[in-house]
């Protein structure tokens, strides 16, 4: 499958409007120089599908190319369709799709205007894998998954006490170093409060947006007033997957009796595995370690491991 570059935008600072230049050249794990927005980061590159822009024209909009804030702009292809990982070469330069839209923290002058903004839903993200010159009227082929690609995972660790920074978080980097043993790559750890609002926002952009195989949470699982994680993953369910919590239960209780206690859930939202653990260290370590064998199969039937390039 193949597209046009249509065109190329950049800013040098942030805020400013982004303006047309012809050509650029794409930095490996950077992105385009002299991008204000470029950086070691996950959206180190923004496109947008010239048809989304023609149509939103159609509707009245004056707009020209960099208005949404969109660095490349490509006719032929229809991003929100194509999986996250799906990978671009332009010219020598490969690039791999990294998030599916982003919210919009403060609507822009467009949306004023016009009551809607596409960038949030339409525009794409992408890291620049393999660096290169590239040029308006480039040829952009889609490369589709790369098959050799880890799985990929998050973590969050819900502690009121953690986000304020009364508690040092140990349970989240003993997750990410079992994630890394078995092969996962670990793209985001955030820490957040115990607040179920939050968590079930940031389970949703995890899974929907950047398309993580695995999200595993820890703490908040309790019987305690404010341990919600387990409402909050309930609320983003797809589907439910009680199995892998259950063989957690199941097998801590032969360690203590006081995991009947615990209410982690496990499921699925779309095509990504949710897993609540938790909160020590201690237990961490116990209760993925009787499940990680498992999972690795479990995620590849739940997505499967290719993927097609969908065009307009």
């Amino acid at each position: 499958m193949v597209g046009v570059l249509k065109g190329i935008c950049i800013s040098e600072k942030k805020g400013t409007k982004k303006r047309e230049v012809n050509e650029v050249f794409l930095k490996e794990n950077w992105g385009l120089e002299g991008d204000a927005h470029a950086g070691h980061w996950h959206r180190q590159v923004s496109l947008l599908s010239s048809e989304k822009i023609d149509a939103f024209r159609e509707k009245g909009a004056k707009v020209v190319y960099g208005d949404f804030g969109e660095n490349l702009i490509v006719d032929g292809f229809d991003f929100r369709s194509l999986p996250v990982g799906t990978r671009f070469r332009i010219g020598e330069a490969i690039l791999e799709m990294s998030q599916i839209g982003k919210e919009c923290h403060s609507h822009c002058a467009i949306y004023q205007t016009m009551g809607d903004c596409i960038m949030p839903r339409e525009g794409v993200f992408a890291v620049v894998k393999k660096a290169g010159c590239i040029r308006v009227g480039d040829s952009v082929e889609c490369l589709g998954l790369d098959p050799d690609r880890p799985l990929t995972a998050a973590v969050i660790t819900l502690s009121d006490k953690g986000f304020r920074g009364e508690r040092e978080d140990q349970s989240g980097p003993t997750i990410v170093e079992i994630l890394k043993e078995n092969g996962y790559e670990v793209l985001e750890t955030i820490l957040l409060p115990d607040h179920q609002a939050e968590i079930e926002k940031e389970l949703i952009r995890l899974s929907d947006q950047r398309q993580v195989n695995l999200i595993v949470t820890t703490g908040g699982t309790g019987f305690a007033p404010t341990d919600v994680t387990p409402e909050a993953t309930m609320n983003v369910a797809t589907r439910n997957a009680p199995g892998i919590a259950e063989a957690i239960r199941a097998g801590s209780m032969a360690i203590t009796r006081r995991a009947m206690l615990s209410r982690e859930a496990s499921v699925i939202r779309n095509q990504t595995l949710i897993i609540n653990l938790p909160g020590s260290p201690k237990a961490v370590k116990e209760s993925l370690g009787l499940v990680i064998d498992q999972l690795d199969h479990g995620i590849r039937i739940l997505t499967g491991r290719a993927g097609e390039c969908a065009r307009k």
